[in-house]
């Protein structure tokens, strides 16, 4: 008897061993719009380093331009030298911004556009989007020369410039024309969009369109946007509230916690998390992210990546339907 049930509990064991095998990893996107402050850039490749994760950065071109050239550029319906974010102040300030690109690159991190000026394209035309996407393209890779820095260009920066293939829509904020201009101009991914909740991402036109997710946040589990932007809307109604800091530092992380525990223990679909350069209610935001980073990624069954390499990671997932992946780079 006691052998029949020692024999039981080793095939409950091993058939549990087996299901737990056959589970696709937990992908975690983290990402980060503008991509601008130096110091956050130092921190995040830092946090990336130590966390066992790899980030994309949705960067705007603007920010490699020195104040002094701003009108070098020009957004559509905007004057010259217009931009909704600003410009690097000094040329040292560009270039460092530039080797910390090369820097993340080179770790394994993901560079993705989020076009230049950050300007509202809800209504842009398909031309007019791939102006501005063409203007990221062109400015990001004459930078260094531009900067009187040709001597420091990296070798291959200009291939590397030409490969990008990830978007995301300032704001958030998309029209019909954007999936066309988008493969018109070689990119392969749009991460502009928002989901009731982690859902797979689906092909339309050629591009394989990803979404923010809806989770629930606070006392009365309210869903929301998970990114920092729209926390702080909720939190201090985008107003900087040093004081409470502690306690949305707290939210956020019970919140992106507990929407990481439901898909680890659930269907396991790729959470995506949004985080900006801004260090918001006093870093409250970022200290969150760093708590919750080394808890998870370092996991054998999680996988904290970029979008590309989430991409590849879910090619061959059962779950992932013909639908999905019909004229999409999966």
């Amino acid at each position: 008897m006691r052998s029949a049930i020692a024999l039981l509990a080793a095939l409950l064991i091993s058939t549990s061993a087996v299901e737990a095998s056959e589970r696709p990893k937990q992908l975690v996107l983290i990402s980060f719009d503008g991509a601008g402050s130096n110091d956050l850039w130092a921190r995040s490749r830092a946090l990336a380093r130590s966390g066992n994760a790899r980030f994309t950065y949705f960067l705007s071109c603007t920010l490699v331009i020195d104040r002094a050239r701003a009108k070098t550029y020009q957004g559509p319906h905007q004057k010259p030298g217009r931009s909704n974010i600003g410009f690097a102040q000094t040329v040292d300030e560009a270039v460092t911004r530039l080797d910390h690109i090369w820097r993340a690159h080179g770790e394994g991190n993901e560079i993705a556009s989020h076009t230049c000026g950050h300007f509202d394209g809800r209504t842009w035309t398909t031309e007019e989007w791939r102006g501005e996407m063409r203007s990221f393209r062109r400015i990001l890779s004459a930078a260094w020369q531009d900067l009187s820095a040709g001597d420091r260009e990296p070798q291959g920066w200009r291939d590397f410039v030409r490969d990008i293939k990830g978007f995301r829509a300032p704001y958030l904020s998309t029209g019909d024309a954007l999936n066309e201009a988008e493969r018109r101009e070689g990119f392969t991914y749009d991460a502009s969009g928002v989901t009731k909740g982690p859902m797979l991402p689906e092909a339309r036109d050629g591009i394989l369109n990803f979404g923010l997710p809806l989770i629930p946040e606070g006392p009365q589990q309210r869903p929301i946007i998970a990114m920092d932007y729209n926390l702080f809307v909720r939190h201090s109604m985008a107003l900087d509230d040093p004081s409470r800091s502690a306690e949305f530092e707290e939210r956020t992380y019970q919140a992106f916690r507990a929407a990481f525990d439901r898909q680890y223990d659930g269907d396991r679909i790729p959470l995506q998390l949004g985080f900006h350069f801004v260090e918001m209610n006093a870093g409250a935001y970022w200290r969150a992210l760093e708590r919750l980073v080394p808890e998870i990624c370092g996991r054998a069954d999680v996988a904290c990546v970029t979008y590309g390499e989430a991409i590849r990671a879910l090619k061959d997932r059962p779950d992932t339907s013909p639908a999905q992946k019909a004229g999409s780079p999966f």
